[in-house]
């Protein structure tokens, strides 16, 4: 069998070994100088586009009922329709809302069920304004620690009641490219005023027109 012969010098498998571990070195160098680009051109990308999260305001949150007697019932019944508006602050990135619920909470306790927000999509510096209702579909139960503190807080003339909304957004630069998806956490604190103040032993007692009233409109903590 023939020896090749590299370069027609003697000991050419030393040379042909050197010659390869030269061609593997220039491929390995090619191949990490790619690297560094795509990261390179990434970083750029995402320091151009990078998206920021969107901006949630509670507008208004009106609560027709507010309803909790305890000891004898630690049932809760309420209804409240809340009033949220969202922004898309980017002017290159548009924002998917695939899935996101709204439900009201006590004192980290939910006392209303999830109501699904439908599907959106906000462009480039957009907005969005949804109001749904909120009702507790006598399905909320609270401890009876809870259930005393939300009737003391009633009885004092205001009641504090978080509006949250938790689901899913992805991100969209440009016309094609789409992100996955990313985790919505939307915290937006209500102040409700219960009979102007005065609450249970005010004049107007049990509800009604003008009884329980939305102190102000805020902006809401994201979390994405």
């Amino acid at each position: 069998m023939a020896i090749k012969d590299c370069g027609g010098h003697k000991g050419g498998g030393s040379a042909c070994q050197c010659h390869r571990e030269k061609l593997y070195r220039k491929l390995c160098a090619a191949a990490l100088a790619f690297v560094l680009l795509a990261l390179f051109v990434i970083l750029i990308v995402y320091l151009v586009l990078r998206p920021h999260k969107p901006q949630f305001y509670l507008q208004d949150l009106a609560v027709l009922c507010l309803n909790v007697t305890p000891p004898a019932s630690a049932y809760l019944f309420t209804t409240m329709q809340a009033t949220v508006a969202a922004r898309n602050p980017n002017g290159r990135v548009g924002v998917y809302y695939d899935s996101a619920d709204v439900y009201a909470q006590y004192k980290g306790a939910p006392i209303t069920v999830p109501t699904r927000l439908p599907v959106a999509y906000q462009g480039h510096r957009d907005q969005s304004v949804w109001s749904p209702y909120l009702r507790s579909m006598d399905n909320v139960m609270l401890s009876p620690e809870l259930a005393v503190s939300l009737a003391q807080d009633e009885t004092a003339g205001y009641v504090l009641i978080d509006i949250r909304v938790d689901g899913l957004v992805r991100w969209k630069v440009g016309t094609s490219w789409i992100s996955g998806h990313y985790h919505l956490k939307v915290n937006c604190p209500a102040l409700i005023r219960v009979n102007d103040g005065k609450g249970s032993y005010g004049a107007t007692t049990g509800g009604g027109t003008e009884y329980f009233r939305f102190q102000q409109a805020a902006a809401c903590n994201v979390d994405v």
